[in-house]
């Protein structure tokens, strides 16, 4: 955080507010520093799908993955009031290529992005919703203390009421 802190800027959020936007012009990458955020899609009906959830010290997906022709491909809402820092994306790339450390960093981001990506499709493809949930909890500790259930539904690709009655057996 050394090495990056004289170029980043802190942004807070309130509940609800977005970060990102689809077709929003973008060029930051940020770091979750307090709350929890998550990016999400609609559907054809209208409804918000969860793609992933960003707790507090953590990454919300990298530039190079969520943003497309200088755009975004996703949106981005904060669930609680959120602190964020962020940075330019070019000037952390350039980071990268001049500090082996922070290119390190960058590089296990990225392959951590692409890990969980990997890990949730191949649990809303292979897994009863059950273990789907305990999979969130084992990733997410506490999150469904922090925000509301119809975002962890959707995240785990359930209805609320499948949601609660599986909490409701655990």
């Amino acid at each position: 955080m050394a090495k990056i802190q004289d170029l980043v800027q802190y942004i807070n959020l309130e509940k609800g507010e977005l970060l990102t936007e689809v077709g929003q012009r973008n060029n930051l990458e940020y770091f979750v520093i307090q709350g929890v955020c998550k990016s999400f899609l609609y559907n054809p009906e209208g409804d918000e799908v969860s793609l992933s959830f960003f707790m507090s010290n953590s990454i919300v997906s990298p530039y190079t993955t969520r943003i497309k022709d200088g755009k975004s491909i996703l949106n981005i809402r904060s669930l609680t009031n959120v602190e964020v820092a962020a940075i330019n994306a070019e000037k952390f790339e350039q980071l990268m290529i001049d500090d082996i450390e922070i290119r390190h960093f960058g590089n296990s981001a990225l392959r951590n992005e692409l890990m969980g990506k990997v890990q949730k499709e191949i649990g809303l493809a292979s897994l009863l919703g059950k273990n789907r949930l305990q999979n969130l909890r084992t990733q997410y500790p506490n999150i469904e203390n922090l925000i509301p259930h119809s975002d962890i539904a959707s995240y785990l690709g359930m209805t609320t009421i499948s949601l609660s009655r599986l909490r409701s057996q655990s």
